[in-house]
């Protein structure tokens, strides 16, 4: 009896251990969590920085436009 209850204790220990994802399989998990949050920060700041960049060149044509037309009522 005491033979089965030692293989029955050392069964259950290492089914209680198996459960669950070891330090390592959390230490990668939190990593790729870590990475994904960068990449969209990454995704988010380059989308601010292409849109700002839009707004600048579209602030200059406004500004040549409004030099051109201002231009041509001067030679009217």
């Amino acid at each position: 009896m005491k033979k089965v209850a030692a293989v029955l204790f050392v069964a259950g220990m290492f089914a209680f251990f198996a459960c669950g994802p070891s330090a390592e399989e959390k230490a990668a998990m939190e990593k790729a969590k870590q990475d994904s949050i960068a990449a969209v920060q990454k995704a988010y700041d380059d989308s601010v920085a292409m849109a700002l960049e839009q707004v600048r060149q579209d602030s200059i044509r406004i500004a040549d436009s409004i030099a051109a037309a201002a231009e041509a009522g001067k030679k009217k």
